[in-house]
């Protein structure tokens, strides 16, 4: 074959897995939209199929059943998020807090969802607690300059209060509750952090 022919056969092949690709990600959308409009179990195969445009066939061969493609769907979720959350830089109380303002902004209508669900699901339970844990991972990175001096108890207790000022549900009871503006909130959470995030 020459080496026009090799060309053209490289081009349809890298044509064909961007198809697949963006076939894969419409169908993990697509679940997660479904999921946001109604109860976990309105998520069905059909449905899916139905909202990304393809047939449930096309589903199965991609993700197989309807709990390997609700896992996957979290998988995709949780990455985007990681995406995200891990630019945040550590020991710069303000950039982190302006990172997680940016992600509460898109997706915190998603997590709180996921909260109000958990119980109804083991699959809905384990995503939830995947969450808490990176979310305490990434507090635990974010604040480690303020946390390196402290042990045992004391450093326990310190990345809890990190944890819990910079959760979900503080932001919503500042931005959705409260009616604080995005400015506010962020003036809110750099006022409550400081005194634990205060340099000598």
């Amino acid at each position: 074959m020459n080496s026009s022919g090799t060309q053209s056969r490289s081009y349809d092949m890298s044509k064909r897995a961007s198809s697949a690709a963006e076939t894969g990600r419409r169908i993990l959308q697509a679940t997660l939209d479904l999921f946001m409009e109604g109860p976990l179990a309105g998520v069905t195969l059909a449905a899916v199929a139905e909202r990304a445009g393809v047939t449930v066939q096309t589903v199965i061969r991609r993700f197989g059943d309807r709990t390997a493609l609700i896992n996957a769907t979290a998988e995709y979720s949780a990455a985007n998020v990681a995406s995200q959350r891990d630019a945040a830089p550590a020991g710069d109380v303000r950039a982190a807090v302006g990172n997680l303002l940016e992600h509460y902004e898109t997706t915190a209508a998603l997590a709180l969802k996921l909260l109000a669900e958990e119980d109804a699901s083991p699959v809905l339970t384990r995503i939830t607690e995947g969450g808490r844990q990176y979310h305490r991972q990434w507090c635990a990175r974010v604040f480690a300059p303020f946390l390196e001096e402290l042990h045992g108890a004391d450093r326990d207790r310190r990345l809890a209060q990190f944890v819990a000022l910079c959760d979900v549900y503080t932001w919503k009871l500042l931005r959705l509750d409260a009616g604080l503006s995005r400015d506010q909130v962020c003036v809110s959470l750099l006022e409550m952090l400081e005194p634990f995030t205060r340099r000598p």
